[in-house]
Formats: structure tokens, C-alpha cells, sequence
């Protein structure tokens, strides 16, 4: 009998040349054969038993609304939820057995505290379908079994992030705990805590078995009309031009005939990519080896909970009287000659790779060393670039659906996202903010990058257990999009961030330039570690819960704007151009706002979903028609409209349009000229006196109001200025044709050197924002919040007769009144807040901080959050203003002051010009 402790010596004292790359991710062996019961710690599998007809399972129909491909966690749940909304001409195809490929030798744990709200309320619905509706619908039991969940500490670092968990969790009604080494040594007798800082105790986490849950959602979505068919490959996707020249789905072929469909839901785990290409989709995602150990019968460990050791990187999942043991590695061993004939085989286990996870787990429960291996579980798990999944519907092919890449994730998160997916096929759109997981997070330049792909599927594999701080960066395939002031922002010390591809300025270092290297793979499959690495360095000294060591170098930048002048590169902006015959009508439609003023001006509006929930905001400015002036102004002779969007969630903006314009049957173009031109924007009360000496054009109020535009000469180039604010100064941005954009540059910062005029990032933006009261979208401004709610009523044009998408919604909450709504809460500590602490009215949870920073110019930590009323009733301003508030912060908790206007400038006198 093998023994752990035996296998770690073993592996430490074996002599092995390292493996390259290549070699290590190409050259594994599997084994073809089905595998035996107890590889995988379930009582049962669902693989194909010998003699099983090699036909499939039922007849296939000839046409069916949605062919839901893939019966692993994910197709199931789909077509489940699918038929509970009604849909019953639904079909899920499997080329082998449920739970193929993946899905069945997974952990299966599920943990109901993760650092995003709406990842909380997904995990929550999983739970409710596996431990609650499947059993009342069907009779059966799915397996859950609720062991409950303890997360590990081993610094303080870590704890703090367990405590903001658990504050998060009261506002959702999730118990959990915090433990002392003692306490926890009661709850876990077994365990090793002499290393502790303490531990998150949460009782009703537990576990799920796959095969159980699969047959069991597959047999409920049978009983409503939907239709499973087993051992029925596909082998291609129809696709049809129609009369526009939109791709889309039109039938699904398999080897024993053809469906007829209009949608088709990518739920194929790791072969998502090859179903993929046969539509022309790109699937992001990667196949690596994923692992756990299955022990012999351990004394003691019945009824113990699930564990996660974060920081040794080790999971520990009871099964029974045994455990099974897994993790994440910094090495792991991609998989890319993926194999359609791989469905319920296994991966011999690397035990150099996996040594690591068995040193962390005899650590933490030292018997281990002397339990015996019962058996090695090694199959293919699909991974993405931020560790997130792949869903909605793809940008090249309309109707064609994604459901996968979820990152050994897909049973806990599978009913949440089944559901969410289900209602983005029959509505058009998901109930909740799922921007997270959508498809169009990613920029279409890197989706079919293999290096992007690999690298950063690589460091979100790696850092999977590490502390989630605010303001990480990855380091993985930087430097993809860059702007014409990238190298003369890096030589004056700009340490970037990353967003959609582009590096973008974060804030600015004063010791000197810190540029982004070539990812070295955290020194992996023998690379090179980079050395003297700056940058890195000072990402590792934010690794932190309190002010981040530079805390007075951001001050610095937001002050400087508050009182004279600053440079923001903000190049990295979405830049399109809206024209054609119907472009008024699509106007109207697409914007909240009425953006059909006079040529000249400028609009700050926002774009709904059918549901009235926000997905973009944006300044729209009505150009003159013309002839072309590229990338300035595009050739027209009708309505032309200029868009300007926020980088990070430019990808997203265009699909939106683009869709719409489509449902709507508009004859308009959409032009990207985002690489075309850069963007500087200069703010604070000194701004005009130093454009007045760079522009040729007279800035007064009177000949340049706010929220209007003109093509002008900057020390000899032309360039579009726009008079708006992102900061709440007297400001301007221009748009600059990419070959002139160090010209304009180079002679603003002359003609504000005796100004103090300094360059400035977006963490002074983040802060002089929220300072202001201004928005952030996909933070405190997502889809699933209607501007009367987040407080941008006024970009509506409800008084007008004029319709636009969402507006019957918006007009139906205004007459029953607001049931959450956005308020801005002070605190009088100096304390960081981050965002998801939660909010305390009268003692009762109400709410949390979507998002938070500390505003500079007030001296104050402000945070933004929706908060209901607990009896359901009316959030009216006499709520807010009878309530006495509190936030709670890693448990501890905080007076707060509710504001229903910005504290800062609260009569927006300083985007005028007025200064007292």
C-alpha cells in the first residue's frame, strides 16, 4: 500500500531532468480504458456499460428551439432551467454518457462565500436546486451532503479576507463564523493548528455528487418536455447568412441526422473550443490536467467539513470515512492534443507536479502521512484567462451560445449559471450582472491570441488560492495594446494597469521607470525568473487590506487636479462612429438622453437593456456632416454621431450597439477607430490657462460652454477638444489622430510647467470620481440597476415623447416608486474600505458597498451602495434620512452619514468654471 508521506519522499528523492513546456504539455499519456469505481470518490458513474447500444439513446427530432451540447453540470442545469421557464422543444445532445469528459470525476465541493455579490447569489441558487427543488420536483435525492465548509488562515492577510467575507454574507443570511487555532481545533480535532492565524467557519457549505445531480436534473427536465439524448455526438454547426449578412445558427449535424435550430448552447466543457470552430466562434479557454488523491479510511474524520488551505494551496474533501486531497500548482501540465474520444478515461498522475498539495495537506492533518492512497484521479479540466467562465452569446454567430470554461467550478456554480443562461436565450439578457462571465469582456483582438490565452490562463490557474487584493494586476501577456504615450508616461514612472489588452496609466511612480516585463510563468516548466523586477515589486507592496504604501503619491495626483492642473492619458477609450440613413432613428433609440441637439454639442447618457437595467454609459456628440477628416471626423451626409466609451468595457458597448441595431433592422454603420486615436484630458481650475496658450480657440465659458466640442489646432495638429469632466474640475479632453498625440502632448506639458501641471492615473480617478459622485460602470453602475436607481434620472429624456429601449420599464418603477436605490455613505475613520462591506440600517442589513475609495479633497473613506428596505416597501429619501447607518468592515463596525447628493461640490459649480 502506497502512503502519502512514502510518495512525498519518493518524489523528493527521485532525480529527473525538468520538462520543457512543450514537452511537458504534449507528451502525457491517458489511459483509453474506463476507469474503475473507485477512482473517483462517488458510489456511482454514469459511464457506458459494456454491451450498451453505441446508438443514441432516443430518436432525434427534426427541429428544436435550443440544442443544448454537452451533458456535463452546465448542459444539464441549461436545459433544466430552459424547461422550467417554459421552453419545451429542447434538446441536449451528449457524444457519450452524462457527465462525460469532465464533469464526473470532479470534487463536486461547494463553498458559499466568494468576494463578489453575484457570485454569492449564483452559489446560493445552486444550493437551493441541489439541496431543495430537484428532491421536491422529482422525489430523488441528488447526493448533496451538507458537511459545511472551514477556510484556513495562516496569516493575518488571509483572515482579513475571510472576514470581509463574512461580513458580505450577513447582508445574503449566510452563517459563518470566524474561529480562533482552539476553536477550531474543537470543531476539526484532526487538524494541525499550531500555524494558524484563525479560520472561517461556514456550516451549511457541503458536498455535491455529479452523476447523482446530472440524472436527477435530467430526469426533471424531461418530465417538462425537454428531450436528453445520449451517445449522439455532433459533428457540425449550420450556420446561415440572412438578408443583413448576420451569421447565424441554423441546424445542428450529427452522425445519425440533422436538428433544425435557430439556437445552439455551447456546454462542452473542454471540447468547447473544437464546437466552436465548427461555427466559426472563438472559445477562449484552455485544457490542463487537474488532480486529486482518493485516501484509505482515516479514524476520526467522519462528518468533519471540507476544507481550503488557500495558502498552502490544498483542498481536503471528506468522503466518508476518507479524503480526497487536490489544488492548484504553479506548474500545471496543459493538455493540447485534446481527444474526442476522451470520456470517462484519467491521466496518470505526475507526482512531481503534485507533490506540492501532498506536503500541504499532511501539514494541516498530520495523520495523513501514515493513510494509504486508495486512488489517483487525474482528468481534463478547462481553464480561461481571468478564472472566470465563458458565457452569452457569441459576437460572430447569433444564436450560438457559450456555457463553458469553468474552471473546476462548473457543479457549485452550475445552477446559478444554468439559470442565468437559460434566461439570456428565451429574454435576450440575464436576470443579474453576469458582465463577469460575458464572452464580450474579452476584446476580439485577444480571443483567438494563443499566447494571451495560454499566459493568462497559466497565472489565473497559479494564483487561483492567493489573496484577492483590491488593486493585483496580473503579470501574465501585458503590453498586447499600447498608446502613442505608453514609452513617455513609462520613462516619467507610470506604473500601469491592465484593461481589455491596453495598458492604461494607474498612478505614477516617483523613483523612476517600472515597465512590464515578458511573463517568466512564476518560473515554471524551467523558464527564467525575472529579477530585479520593479513592477512586480510594487504590485507585492499593495498586497494589502490597509492604505497601500503609495497611498500619499495617489494624494498627491488627486490634489494636484483639486487645486491646479493635471494629465490623464485616457487613449485607451472605446472610439466609434455612429452614421448612415437611420442613425437618428438608432440614436433615439439607443440613448437614454436626447443626444439630437445641435452639431457641437456633447451628451453624457446611458444605453438600457429590455429589462431598463444600464449596460453602458458614454458621451455622445453630434458631429457636422461632411467630408472625412479621418480619424476626426468620418465622410456623411446625414446624421453622424461620435461615442465615447470607457476602455475597459468597449467590447461589451460595440456588441450592444451592434445588436441592437440588428433586432432593430436600422441601416446604420458602426465605425471603430479606437487604435486611430489617443485621448488626454486635462483637468483642475488651472486647465484653461494652459490649453489657452496650446489651442487656437477662445476657451471662455461663453465661447466654449460645457458639454460641447471642436475641431481645433493644438500647437499645429488638429484635434477634437471636448469640455466634459470625469473629476468634477474645469476641464477638457482631446482627441488626438495617434501620429500627432506626442506633439499635443509634449506642448501641454510646456505650457503647464509653470502651472505645477503634473501627470496623473486612474487611481486618482477612481478617488476623484467617487469624490464627485460620478458612476463606474460594472461597479456601481451594472445591468442589473436602472438609472432611477443608481441616480442618473437625469440622463432620461422621459419628459419627452421620444421611445428608447428599456423606457416602458423605467416609467413603471417611477409610478410604483423605487424598491433599491443608490446612497452615498461617509465615514469619519481613516480606514480603507474596498467595496462589498456591508450596510447596517437601524442594526438591520440593507445593503453593501458595490464600490469604495478614499476621497483626498474631503479627507474621508466614501463608499457607494443599494439599499432595500427590509419590509419590501419604498426606498424614499425620508428612509435614508430617518436610518441610522453603519458599515461593517472585516467585522468590524463603523458609523456612517448617508448622503442623498455628493458631498463634494454638491452644487456642481467647479465643471462650470466657478471657483470661490
Amino acid at each position: 500500500m502506497a502512503f502519502l508521506g512514502s510518495a512525498v519522499r519518493r518524489v523528493v528523492s527521485a532525480v529527473r531532468p525538468p520538462l520543457s513546456p512543450l514537452c511537458r504539455t504534449t507528451r502525457r499519456s491517458y489511459s483509453s480504458e474506463p476507469t474503475t469505481e473507485k477512482s473517483v470518490p462517488y458510489e456511482k458513474t454514469l459511464k457506458q456499460e459494456v454491451g450498451t447500444s453505441s446508438g443514441p439513446t432516443k430518436p432525434l427530432p427534426k427541429s428544436a428551439e435550443a440544442v443544448v451540447i454537452g451533458g456535463g453540470s452546465l448542459g444539464c442545469q441549461t436545459i433544466y432551467h430552459l424547461a422550467k421557464m417554459g421552453m419545451t422543444n429542447i434538446v441536449l445532445l451528449e457524444r457519450d454518457r452524462l457527465t462525460a469528459g469532465t464533469t464526473w470525476h470532479t470534487a463536486g465541493l461547494l463553498w458559499q462565500l466568494r468576494p463578489s455579490d453575484v457570485e454569492v447569489e449564483l452559489l446560493a441558487h445552486t444550493r437551493n436546486v441541489i439541496s431543495k427543488d430537484l428532491e421536491e420536483e422529482t422525489g430523488l435525492h441528488t447526493g448533496w451532503i451538507q458537511n459545511g465548509g472551514l477556510f484556513i488562515a495562516s496569516n493575518k492577510q488571509r483572515l482579513d479576507e475571510y472576514k470581509r467575507l463574512m461580513s458580505l454574507g450577513k447582508v445574503y443570511g449566510i452563517e459563518s463564523y470566524v474561529l480562533s487555532p482552539a476553536e477550531t481545533k474543537d470543531l476539526y480535532p484532526l487538524m494541525n493548528v499550531d500555524d494558524l492565524y484563525g479560520t472561517l467557519y461556514v456550516p451549511k457549505d457541503g458536498t455535491m455528487d455529479p452523476a447523482g445531480t446530472c440524472t436527477t436534473l435530467s430526469r426533471a427536465a424531461s418530465a417538462r418536455g425537454a428531450t436528453v439524448i445520449e451517445n449522439c455526438p455532433v459533428t457540425g454547426i449550420q450556420v446561415r447568412t440572412d438578408d443583413f449578412g448576420l451569421k447565424r445558427v441554423k441546424a445542428v449535424e450529427t452522425p445519425h441526422g440533422t436538428i433544425e435550430t435557430s439556437c445552439v448552447v455551447n456546454c462542452a466543457g473542454v471540447w468547447a473550443t473544437k464546437l466552436g470552430e465548427m461555427a466559426g466562434v472563438k472559445v477562449p479557454l484552455v485544457a490542463m490536467h487537474h488532480a486529486y488523491v482518493v485516501t484509505e479510511r482515516i479514524e476520526g474524520i467522519q462528518n468533519m467539513p471540507n476544507v481550503r488551505d488557500h495558502d498552502a494551496s490544498v483542498y481536503l474533501r471528506l468522503q466518508g470515512d476518507a479524503l480526497s486531497v487536490g489544488g492548484y500548482e504553479q506548474n500545471p501540465i496543459f493538455w493540447d492534443e485534446v481527444s474526442d474520444k476522451f470520456a470517462f478515461s484519467l491521466f496518470d498522475l505526475d507526482w512531481d507536479v503534485f507533490m506540492q498539495h501532498i506536503e500541504g495537506a499532511m501539514n494541516r492533518v498530520p495523520v495523513l502521512e501514515q493513510t494509504g492512497i486508495k486512488s489517483t484521479v487525474c482528468g481534463p479540466e478547462s481553464f480561461t484567462a481571468d478564472h472566470k467562465p465563458l458565457m452569452g452569446e457569441a459576437p460572430e454567430v447569433r444564436g450560438f451560445f457559450l456555457g463553458c470554461g469553468f474552471n473546476s467550478a462548473g457543479m457549485m456554480l452550475g445552477g446559478g449559471c444554468g439559470r442565468e443562461l437559460a434566461h439570456w436565450i428565451i429574454h435576450g439578457r440575464p436576470e443579474k450582472d453576469m458582465y463577469g462571465y460575458d464572452i464580450r469582456r474579452f476584446h476580439n483582438s485577444l480571443t483567438d491570441n494563443a499566447s494571451w490565452i495560454r499566459e493568462r490562463s497559466h497565472e489565473s490557474y497559479a494564483k487561483n488560492y492567493s489573496v484577492a487584493f483590491p488593486f493585483d494586476e496580473p503579470l501574465a501577456s501585458r503590453n498586447m495594446r499600447k498608446d502613442p504615450f505608453h514609452q513617455v508616461l513609462t520613462e516619467q514612472g507610470c506604473v500601469f494597469q491592465e484593461r481589455h489588452g491596453w495598458e492604461r496609466p494607474g498612478w505614477f511612480n516617483k523613483d523612476g521607470a517600472a515597465p512590464v516585463k515578458n511573463y517568466d510563468y512564476y518560473g515554471a516548466y524551467d523558464t527564467k525568473k525575472n529579477v530585479n523586477y520593479k513592477y512586480k515589486d510594487l504590485l507585492g507592496k499593495e498586497y494589502t487590506f490597509d492604505f497601500p504604501p503609495h497611498h500619499d503619491v495617489i494624494k498627491s495626483e488627486c490634489l494636484t487636479c483639486r487645486h491646479g492642473v493635471a494629465v490623464f492619458d485616457m487613449s485607451y477609450f472605446g472610439k466609434f462612429y455612429l452614421t448612415g440613413p437611420d442613425a437618428k432613428k438608432a440614436a433615439d433609440w439607443l440613448f437614454t438622453a436626447d443626444v439630437n441637439k445641435k452639431s457641437g454639442s456633447t451628451v453624457y447618457t446611458c444605453m438600457l437593456n429590455k429589462g431598463g437595467g444600464t449596460e453602458a454609459d458614454l458621451t455622445v456628440s453630434r458631429l457636422e456632416p461632411g467630408a472625412a477628416n479621418l480619424p476626426l471626423a468620418p465622410q456623411s451626409n446625414g446624421d453622424v454621431y461620435y461615442l465615447a466609451i470607457g476602455g475597459g468595457v468597449a467590447e461589451h458597448n460595440w456588441n450592444h450597439i451592434r445588436t441592437v441595431l440588428q433586432d432593430q433592422g436600422f441601416h446604420c454603420q458602426l465605425t471603430d477607430l479606437s487604435e486611430d486615436m489617443g485621448m488626454i484630458s486635462i483637468q483642475g481650475p488651472k486647465s484653461r490657462e494652459v490649453l489657452q496658450e496650446v489651442l487656437d480657440a477662445d476657451l471662455s465659458n461663453e465661447a466654449f460652454p460645457f458639454s460641447t466640442h471642436k475641431v481645433v489646432s493644438a500647437a499645429g495638429h488638429q484635434v477634437r477638444a471636448m469640455r466634459l469632466s470625469f473629476v468634477g474640475e474645469l476641464g477638457w479632453e482631446l482627441h488626438i489622430p495617434k501620429d500627432s498625440c506626442l506633439p499635443v502632448y509634449h506642448a501641454v506639458m510646456a505650457a503647464g510647467a509653470k502651472h505645477g501641471i503634473i501627470n496623473s492615473g486612474y487611481r486618482a480617478i477612481d478617488s476623484l470620481s467617487i469624490e464627485k459622485g460620478y458612476r463606474h460602470w460594472h461597479a456601481d453602475l451594472r445591468p442589473d440597476d436602472t438609472p432611477l436607481e443608481s441616480g442618473l434620472g437625469f440622463t432620461c429624456k422621459l419628459k419627452s415623447s421620444i421611445p428608447f429601449q428599456g423606457r416602458d420599464r423605467l416609467e413603471k418603477q417611477k409610478a410604483e416608486g423605487l424598491r433599491r436605490r443608490i446612497v452615498c455613505f461617509t465615514i469619519d475613520e481613516k480606514i480603507p474600505m474596498f467595496g462589498l462591506e456591508a450596510v447596517f440600517r437601524n442594526g438591520t442589513p440593507v445593503g453593501h458597498l458595490r464600490r469604495s475609495e478614499y476621497g483626498f479633497f474631503i479627507d474621508k473613506t466614501i463608499g457607494y451602495g443599494y439599499i432595500r428596505n427590509p419590509d419590501g416597501g419604498v426606498v424614499s429619501a425620508d428612509f435614508i434620512k430617518s436610518g441610522d447607518f453603519t458599515l461593517e468592515r472585516m467585522g468590524v463596525t463603523y458609523k456612517a452619514k448617508a448622503h442623498l447628493k455628493s458631498p463634494f461640490d454638491p452644487e456642481n459649480k467647479r465643471v462650470k468654471g466657478i471657483y470661490a
